[in-house]
């Protein structure tokens, strides 16, 4: 169920955002204690997001929200930017990240580490990454991966 209310939120989230020149990143549908939050993450390609891109897209959606009323229970809705370090979680997320030094979490450990930062070389979300660290390439198979996020270092 969470999941169908996800998919059809992004739905109504990119409806409104992509004329204001907005693209949904990510969208969750979370239980957080006794709460629910709908938590919708928008990027503006070449450009940061403002707070004002975030008040539009919000009062917006609330309004659609209200009008379609397909979440039954109370919740709160979120939106905001995905962030500096932005996780990976959506094909075209790794194709827009090659290049880029990521941060991998692996569920078990590879050459005695389940961290590993590098450069992304390559993957998707169906066969695994590529990470080139130093002078080598590891391939990480998705079902080791638990998390792969942008690494910004300040």
């Amino acid at each position: 169920m969470a999941i169908k209310i996800a998919e059809e939120a992004e739905r109504l989230a990119n409806e409104i955002a992509a004329p204001m020149g907005l693209r949904v990143y990510d969208t969750e549908f979370l239980k957080e204690g006794a709460k629910k939050v709908l938590r919708i993450y928008i990027d503006k390609l070449g450009d940061y997001i403002a707070i004002d891109d975030c008040e539009a897209v919000s009062r917006a959606l609330s309004d659609r929200l209200d009008e379609q009323d397909f979440i039954e229970d109370a919740y709160t809705l979120e939106v905001s930017s995905p962030g500096l370090e932005r996780h990976l979680k959506r094909d075209w997320h790794f194709e827009e990240a090659v290049g880029e030094k990521v941060d991998v979490k692996l569920f078990r450990p590879l050459n005695g580490q389940k961290m590993l930062s590098g450069i992304l070389a390559g993957g998707n979300l169906k066969e695994g990454i590529v990470l080139k660290t130093g002078d080598k390439e590891l391939h990480i198979e998705k079902q080791s991966i638990a998390d792969v996020k942008i690494s910004f270092e300040f």
